[in-house]
């Protein structure tokens, strides 16, 4: 069951990008067949699951109006990833990634912006979310561009707190070393999502586990602040968990 906020955002989708079309979408013709090219160019007509799942992780190349075309997936698109009906999220790039949609008319940036914040309030939210938690931030975060919409006002709470420690384990595998965390985070934006994150995780992060009693994790992420080889060089490793 979704959240209210969820639900509201869905429908604010639904109506802003309704009957929405690329129309004169030719498609990439080695790869989709003409009855799927042709749903892009009509309107208010559903796909089935694995056309709108190929559109949506294509490349920008393979449509004549990339953007176009994400506006006429989204209210499908949207409520997918919401109701993961989706195979996975983490296929590659997310199409909606590889548009400015930002610049787009002031209710369709709004509308999207505010799926993005309610779906990841809502998977915060749930014991068992129908995709990796990790996934669903890496996703929303390659989508706005920003980690700062999903990082601030983190919930506190049973469920909520043992997202932050599954993904901070996620997160520090890639970020000890200098990497990026993100699978499919290609643009100039990249590089300041990361510094953000490391930040957020060696500072108001590393806090809340410390509170939470996630000693290990909580170094780990103090540890972040520190240049590379002194990260490496620091004397918590000679006495870190033998699980580490």
């Amino acid at each position: 069951m979704t959240s209210r906020a969820l639900d509201a955002a869905l429908a604010d989708i639904d109506t802003v990008f309704n009957g929405f079309t690329s129309p004169n979408e030719t498609g990439c013709g080695r790869c989709h067949l003409p009855e799927e090219t042709a749903y892009l160019r009509t309107p208010n007509v559903r796909m089935p699951a694995d056309v709108l799942e190929m559109y949506l992780f294509e490349v920008s190349d393979h449509f004549d109006d990339h953007a176009a075309a994400m506006r006429r997936l989204l209210p499908q698109a949207a409520r997918a990833m919401a109701d993961a009906t989706l195979g996975g999220i983490d296929f590659g790039c997310h199409g909606l990634s590889r548009v400015d949609w930002r610049s787009w008319p002031a209710e369709q940036a709004a509308a999207i912006d505010a799926f993005l914040r309610a779906w990841w309030q809502d998977a915060l939210a749930t014991a068992e979310p129908p995709y990796p938690i990790d996934e669903i931030f890496d996703v929303c975060a390659t989508i706005a561009g920003s980690v700062a919409p999903f990082l601030d006002g983190w919930p506190r709470g049973p469920v909520a707190d043992r997202h932050l420690i599954e993904c901070a384990d996620e997160w520090l595998y890639d970020l000890l070393s200098d990497n990026s965390p993100f699978s499919w985070w290609y643009d100039d934006s990249e590089k300041t999502g990361v510094a953000e994150l490391r930040t957020w995780l060696a500072g108001p992060g590393a806090a809340r586990l410390h509170a939470l009693g996630e000693y290990d994790l909580a170094v780990r992420s103090e540890l972040l602040a520190l240049p590379h080889d002194e990260r490496w060089a620091h004397a918590y490793w000679e006495s870190a968990s033998t699980t580490n």
